[in-house]
């Protein structure tokens, strides 16, 4: 069945948000495509936040953290082919240059990331 890796991500205290979303759609997005294929990923999706008193009003009136500046989805066929992708030579090593290049734009400690199944309505 299949699952996927949500990613919810802050940008580096020393950036803006565009610099933070021009980096991430024109750097690590097309780097992670070229290499989806070693993750054994089916699909990659960037929502980019969009700077909206919209954003404000639903935090206020729920009481809610502040958003984050983006949400990376990535599809795989399973949680064992995630694994397998995983924990391949290459794609250990492939992991390793993502985290790498993730630490240019992302600050990993107001992040989190986690898996999930979809249940649509």
């Amino acid at each position: 069945m299949t699952i996927k890796l949500i990613m919810c991500l802050c940008r580096r205290s020393d950036i803006t948000r565009e610099q933070f979303q021009d980096y991430w759609m024109n750097k690590h997005g097309p780097f992670f495509m070229k290499n989806a294929g070693t993750m054994r990923a089916k699909k990659y999706v960037q929502s980019h936040t969009v700077n909206t008193p919209i954003n404000e009003g639903m935090r206020s009136s729920r009481g809610m953290l502040p958003e984050y500046d983006g949400v990376a989805e990535v599809w795989f066929e399973s949680e064992e082919d995630l694994m397998e992708g995983m924990s391949s030579p290459e794609g250990q090593k492939l992991s390793g240059m993502l985290l790498e290049d993730e630490g240019n734009f992302i600050d990993h400690s107001k992040s989190s990331a986690f898996i999930v199944r979809e249940h649509e309505f």
